[in-house]
């Protein structure tokens, strides 16, 4: 969850009265936020950095607020103060309205067809006769910073630029060039660098080089230019320092360049509806004009509003209460979704464009229980009785661990995911044959596909223990997925126990001895029809004329026997290694 850092008594001030911390917890608690820490800046800097440089750092009281992570609308000051103001009555929630320019066209950002190849989208719009105070620039600048770890995915998707639009003029054009044609003076910068440079520059800054990847292997880079050829940005990396905003800006020009269209409609909603109201008409955003390389032309922002339906019996059952459908509506109005009950006893809910986290009626449902309050429902008893019981394949499995650790041999955890060399070459397999289930888009080479085997597991295991005394004696019980076309999402689970013996001698007869005591566990008596048994068998994993085959009540159920040696190489293993793998569940 994010956590947002707001001054005690700036919080205060605007709710327009003082709270103990206790109270305010308490009503953090009732918005269904939380109340994380109360410290400063002082405390902060103490504790990461120590003592001697935290000397001079403010003793302000910070509250750090946890905000659930779908609420961007609660990412600074002004939208938590809004919200709260709203939910305890003392507020309307505003109106947020989109108007054209007073004194002439809209402001017009040309998008030209080379930033397909790397950021395609951009959006915009201008806050018009703005007042910035200290407080409210340094809450401009936070949110934009929230933004863009939260939804931009840490500007991945979307990037946010901010313009003094009085050093300026339109129209700007937003296009991408090769890296050695953009020449700008970056932010806080005092002269001129190429875009060449600025990625060099910015591989030593501790907050900007976590972006460069972003673009650094484009073959273009993205600019914002505006009539007279001055770069606004380069995003997503760094603003033009000619056009930043200082306490002294009126007119804020807001761009957003974007992958995801639909990323970048939310963010710029979140930036003008949070500090509009500091405009000289609050609540109103002005308009801009975006074009598309295909000529379609597009208003922005959308600040759209639309109407959900739903019924109080809807609500009443989900969340366990019995409120009629005005005191529902009384409910989700206090939560800024402003709400009445239509003639045919709906409830008919508006949503705002501050509140992008309602996508279903079961979002509008949860807030109406945050509104009526968690701690107010009524615990009653379910009606449908069930008893618990642990599931027979895993008590089965935890009964087996405790005898083969009494046994000697110890448990290892390893991971579901592995290379497609460890369950096939490595095992001297075909891939093609081994019914693994391959990851679409893997991050690494080390996890592309569902293990089919537990052997490779415990021989990575082994060969990162080579240095603990001989024998290593290891065992697994756990699942392996295979595909399967008779299930519903084509792969099944299997759980498997094996078994690995790992020393100067190869040990056949310490894991057949294993394999003879997992079954009397079992209560499986040897025997060809009803029993257990084994048979010679050939698998390239296994050395020839050194593996068998393990059949219990007349089916087959895995293997034992001593690893081939070029297998055990392949593990970066250099002594013998006798394995045991059967499934287990056959014996449920």
């Amino acid at each position: 969850m994010p956590t947002v850092s707001v001054k005690r008594d700036l919080i205060f001030q605007a709710l327009g009265r003082t709270y103990t911390d206790e109270e305010f917890d308490e009503l953090c608690f009732e918005f269904g936020l939380e109340l994380d820490e109360i410290t400063s800046e002082r405390d902060i800097i103490s504790r990461e950095q120590g003592d001697g440089r935290a000397e001079g750092a403010s003793d302000v009281i910070l509250y750090k607020i946890d905000v659930p992570a779908n609420r961007y609308d609660l990412l600074c000051l002004e939208g938590l103060v809004r919200g709260l103001q709203v939910f305890k009555e003392r507020a309307e929630a505003p109106r947020y309205r989109r108007v054209c320019p007073t004194d002439g066209e809209p402001q017009r950002l040309v998008i030209t067809e080379e930033t397909a190849a790397v950021r395609p989208h951009a959006v915009a719009a201008v806050l018009r006769n703005i007042s910035f105070t200290p407080q409210r620039y340094d809450s401009f600048i936070e949110l934009q910073e929230k933004l863009h770890q939260n939804v931009c995915r840490k500007r991945t998707l979307v990037a946010i630029g901010t313009h003094d639009l009085d050093s300026i003029s339109g129209p700007f054009t937003y296009t991408a060039k090769p890296p050695s044609d953009i020449r700008f003076t970056p932010l806080n910068q005092a002269r001129e660098f190429s875009a060449v440079e600025l990625m060099s520059l910015y591989k030593s800054d501790s907050h900007l080089r976590h972006y460069l990847h972003i673009i650094e292997d484009k073959p273009v880079y993205p600019v914002i230019y505006d009539s007279n050829g001055i770069v606004l940005s380069m995003p997503p990396i760094i603003n033009g320092d000619h056009s930043k905003i200082s306490l002294n800006t009126k007119n804020v020009f807001i761009e957003c360049t974007a992958t995801d269209l639909t990323k970048a409609q939310i963010v710029l909603d979140m930036m003008v509806t949070m500090f509009s109201e500091y405009c000289e008409q609050p609540f109103t955003v002005e308009a801009a004009e975006v074009v598309y390389p295909d000529g379609r032309t597009c208003i922005y922002p959308e600040l759209a509003y639309r109407t959900e339906t739903l019924t109080g019996d809807f609500i009443n059952q989900r969340v366990g209460i019995s409120e009629s459908a005005e005191d529902i509506a009384k409910l989700l109005t206090r939560m800024c979704l402003r709400s009445e009950v239509a003639e045919d006893g709906q409830i008919r809910v508006e949503i705002p464009p501050t509140r992008s986290d309602v996508i279903h009626a079961c979002d509008i449902m949860e807030d109406a229980a945050i509104a009526y309050g968690f701690n107010n429902i009524v615990r009653t008893t379910p009606r449908t009785y069930t008893v618990a019981n642990q599931l027979p394949l895993n008590k089965l499995t935890e009964l087996l661990r405790q005898d083969l650790a009494a046994a000697g041999f110890t448990e290892a955890l390893t991971f579901a995911l592995c290379s497609q060399e460890d369950i096939a070459d490595k095992l001297g397999r075909n891939i093609a044959e081994t019914k693994a289930v391959h990851i679409a888009n893997p991050k690494t080479a080390e996890f592309q596909v569902a293990r089919t085997s537990l052997i490779p597991g415990l021989l990575k295991t082994a060969a990162a223990n080579r240095k603990m005394p001989l024998p290593l004696k290891l065992f697994e019980i756990s699942d392996v997925v295979l595909k399967d076309d008779t299930r519903d999402v084509g792969a099944r689970n299997s759980r498997r126990l094996c078994a690995l013996y790992y020393s100067k001698s190869p040990g056949f007869e310490v894991i057949h001895g294993l394999l003879d005591r997992v079954m009397q566990l079992l209560e499986v008596q040897p025997g060809q029809t009803e029993g257990y048994h084994i048979q010679s068998a050939q698998d390239p994993t296994f050395f020839p004329g050194r593996c068998a085959e393990v059949f219990a009540r007349g089916q087959s159920i895995g293997h034992l026997g001593v690893l081939h040696p070029d297998v055990i190489t392949r593990f970066e293993l250099t002594m013998p290694c006798s394995a045991l793998d059967i499934d287990m569940e056959l014996f449920l």
